[in-house]
C-alpha cells in the first residue's frame, strides 16, 4: 500500500475509535458535575500565586488539566455574596434572578422595617441546630425568582439526577443550588456543626449526624488552634476550615452516592468554600495570610478530586470554578505602595444625611429616614417617608442631592498622609435611585448597564452608589467590596473534564457563561432567566472531524 494512501487510512481510523466528548444529563455523561466556588476569589490569585501549586489535582486541576480563562468579569454593580451565588446558579443578574444583597429590610407586623436574609424563610425552621438555639427560622430559595441549573437538571430528567448545595455560608449553599434540590447545608456558626431546613428535610440525614458527633469540628478548631470562639468567624479564617468543608462535601457524595446514580442521570453539587471571604475581609488580598490560606488549600482540593478519581474517576466528572465577588486592596496594603486607597466610616455618611432629612421632614417613626449604608445600595426607610406624606421620586431625588452635598464636603476633610502626601477624599462617582434603576431612566453608558443589571424589587426606597477606585465605607483593618470597579468583578472561571480542551484563554467572559455552558453541555434547558453565552472555545467536538481525501 502506498505511503500516502495508508497513513490515510490510519487517520481515518483514529477519527473512527477516538473517545468523543459527547455527554448529556439523561445517561450520566458525565456521572458528576460540581460547581465550585471560593468566595471573594479575585480572578488574579491563580495566575499570582501559580507557582506555589504543587499538587496534581489541586489548583493544577484547572491550571494544567483544564480551561483557564483569565479575564471573567461580572457585568453587574452589587458584588456581594448572595447576589454572586444566585447569578452563578441561575446565569442570570440582579435584574434576572432578583436577588441584590445579603439582608434587605421588609415591614414588619409592629409598624416598622425589620431587616431580613435573602434565604430566610419563616414556613420552615432550622434542622439539625444545637441544643439552645434561639432563632430557628429555617430557609429557602423563595426570594430566588428564577431556576438554577441544578433545578433544571432535575426537571429534564424527571427528578432522577441528584443535587445538593454545601457551604459554610446559608446563602451560598442555597443560591446556587435552587429550589428543587435533594438538599442544602450550612454550618452553625458557633459550633460549625452542620444544619438544614425543613424545606428539604425533617431530620438530618445519618451520615450527616455521624459527621457531626465525630469531632471533626474539634479537630478542625485543634489544626488551626483556636480550642475556643465562633469556629464561622475564627477557624473560618484557617486554612483547616477549607479540609473541614471538603470533608464534608466527600462525606455527602460518599453517602449520596453522587456520581453513581442508580437511575442513571446525572448528578450535581454545589459546593462553595467560605474561607477566602473570612479571613479577606479581616486582613485583605495581599496578605501573607490570605496567600497561604489560598496556597494551602491545595492540598485539600488534591485530595478531594484525588478521592473522586478513586471513586467515580475524574474521566465522568465535570467541575466548574468560580468566585462570587474579587476584592478591594486594604488601606494597610495601599499606604505601603502610596497607593491612593481610603476606608471611610458609613456613619459619615449617614449620620449627616439623617439629620439633614429630619429638619426637612417630620420624623412620625420609631426608626429614622436612613435604614443603612448596606453597600452598594444606601436603604431608605419607605415607612417613614410614607409617614411624613413623602414620595419614592422625592424621598430618592432629595437624599441624592443631600447625599451630592455631603460629599461635596468631603472634598475638605482631613484624612491625614502617607509618606507626607494627603490621602484623597471620598469621592462619590456614580449615584443613582432606584426609581431610576427600575423606570429605565439611566444614561446611556457601560456604567449605567452595570446599574440596571443590579435592579431588584427587594431594595425598596433607596439610592446605589460608587465611590472612587480603592474607596469604601469600612470599620477595621480590612477591607471589603461591593463597587462596579473591575477588582471587586473580577474572578475566576475555571473548566475541567473530558468535554474541554485544556489551556489558557484570554477572551472577555463572565460567570453567567456557567450555566449556559453547563446546560448546553447537559442537553437541558438554561435556567429560566440566564443570559450567559456557551464558552464553544474550550470545548471539543461531540463527534471526530471528518477527514476528506482530495
Amino acid at each position: 500500500m502506498p505511503t500516502r494512501i495508508r497513513l490515510l487510512a490510519l487517520l481515518l481510523l483514529s477519527c473512527l475509535i477516538a473517545p468523543t466528548a459527547r455527554a448529556d444529563g439523561y445517561d450520566a455523561k458525565p456521572k458528576l458535575v460540581i460547581v465550585l466556588v471560593f468566595d471573594q476569589f479575585r480572578g488574579d490569585y491563580l495566575d499570582r500565586y501559580r507557582a506555589q501549586f504543587k499538587a496534581k489535582n489541586g489548583w493544577n486541576l484547572f491550571l494544567q488539566q483544564g480551561a483557564h480563562f483569565t479575564d471573567c468579569y461580572y457585568d453587574y454593580a452589587n458584588l456581594v455574596t448572595a447576589a454572586g451565588h444566585a447569578t452563578i446558579g441561575t446565569g442570570a443578574y440582579t435584574d434576572g434572578h432578583s436577588i441584590p444583597l445579603n439582608e434587605w429590610y421588609e415591614p414588619a407586623a409592629d409598624g416598622t422595617m425589620r431587616q431580613v436574609s435573602s434565604v430566610a424563610d419563616d414556613r420552615y425552621k432550622l434542622v439539625g441546630a444545637p441544643a439552645g438555639t434561639k432563632d430557628l427560622t429555617g430557609a429557602s430559595a423563595f426570594r430566588e425568582k428564577a431556576t438554577t441549573i441544578g433545578d433544571e437538571l432535575i426537571l429534564a430528567t424527571g427528578g432522577r439526577s441528584r443535587v445538593y448545595g454545601v457551604s459554610m455560608k446559608d446563602r451560598a449553599a442555597i443560591m446556587t443550588s435552587g429550589h428543587a434540590g435533594n438538599g442544602a447545608f450550612w454550618i452553625d456558626h458557633d459550633t460549625g456543626q452542620w444544619v438544614t431546613s425543613t424545606y428539604w428535610m425533617k431530620e438530618l440525614p445519618q451520615w450527616a449526624k455521624d459527621f457531626n458527633a465525630g469531632k471533626r469540628a474539634d479537630a478542625a478548631r485543634a489544626a488551626a488552634n483556636i480550642p475556643q470562639g465562633s469556629f464561622y468567624e475564627e477557624v473560618g479564617k484557617n486554612v483547616a476550615s477549607v479540609r473541614y468543608q471538603l470533608d464534608f462535601a466527600q462525606a455527602l457524595i460518599a453517602a449520596e452516592k453522587l456520581g453513581n446514580n442508580p437511575k442513571g442521570a446525572t448528578d450535581l453539587l454545589t459546593l462553595s468554600i467560605s474561607s477566602t471571604d473570612i479571613n479577606g475581609h479581616a486582613v485583605g488580598p495581599d496578605d501573607p495570610s490570605q496567600e497561604a490560606l489560598i496556597v494551602g488549600s491545595d492540598q485539600w482540593l488534591d485530595a478531594f478530586f484525588s478521592y473522586l478519581d478513586k471513586t467515580v474517576g475524574l474521566k465522568n466528572v465535570v467541575v466548574a470554578l468560580s468566585g462570587d465577588h474579587g476584592v478591594a486592596v486594604s488601606q494597610k496594603a495601599g499606604d505601603a505602595v502610596r497607593m491612593p486607597v481610603l476606608d471611610f466610616p458609613p456613619e459619615s455618611l449617614t449620620k449627616p444625611l439623617e439629620a439633614m432629612l429630619e429638619k426637612k421632614y417630620a420624623l412620625k417613626t420609631k426608626q429614622g429616614f436612613v435604614l443603612q449604608m448596606d453597600n452598594p445600595y444606601l436603604l431608605l426607610n419607605r415607612l417613614a417617608f410614607e409617614a411624613a406624606g413623602v414620595s419614592e421620586e422625592e424621598a430618592e431625588n432629595t437624599a441624592k442631592a443631600m447625599t451630592e452635598q455631603i460629599f461635596a464636603e468631603f472634598a475638605h476633610a482631613d484624612y491625614g498622609a502617607v509618606d507626607g502626601r494627603p490621602r484623597d477624599p471620598a469621592v462619590l462617582t456614580h449615584v443613582y435611585t432606584v426609581k431610576q434603576m427600575r423606570e429605565g431612566g439611566l444614561p446611556d453608558t457601560q456604567y449605567s448597564r452595570l446599574i440596571a443589571h443590579s435592579y431588584s424589587p427587594y431594595v425598596g426606597w433607596a439610592l446605589h452608589i460608587n465611590f472612587g477606585p480603592y474607596q469604601f465605607p469600612w470599620k477595621g483593618s480590612g477591607t471589603t467590596h461591593f463597587t462596579a470597579h473591575s477588582y471587586d468583578r473580577h474572578v475566576p472561571l475555571e473548566l475541567f473534564g473530558a468535554a474541554f480542551t485544556p489551556g489558557t484563554y484570554h477572551g472577555l467572559v463572565a460567570p453567567v457563561d456557567i450555566a449556559a455552558t453547563l446546560s448546553s453541555l447537559l442537553r437541558i434547558n438554561r435556567p429560566s432567566a440566564a443570559v450567559g453565552r456557551v464558552l464553544t472555545e474550550a470545548m471539543r467536538p461531540d463527534t471526530p472531524p471528518v477527514v476528506r481525501a482530495k
